[in-house]
């Protein structure tokens, strides 16, 4: 029988992993960030959707790194 204490340790040392596995999507959140540099530089309104490709792939990423986590 699993103790709350046992569950909540299991649970403890996943979300320590957290910044771990979000910090592997660097790559994509800089590609995402000199995306939206890019539209704003000079008129400074960003379009909805200008870098949603890049929008998307962070948020790929920041998923699978998410359900790495089993909680």
């Amino acid at each position: 029988v699993m103790t709350s204490r046992g569950v909540w340790s299991r649970v403890r040392e996943r979300l320590q992993r957290f910044p771990e596995l979000l910090a592997s999507c660097g790559e994509q959140a800089s590609v995402y960030g000199k995306c939206v540099a890019s539209k704003t530089t000079g008129h400074g309104k960003l379009q909805k959707d200008a870098c949603a490709k890049e929008f998307e792939m962070l948020m790929d990423c920041f998923t699978k790194a998410v359900s790495y986590l089993h909680l």
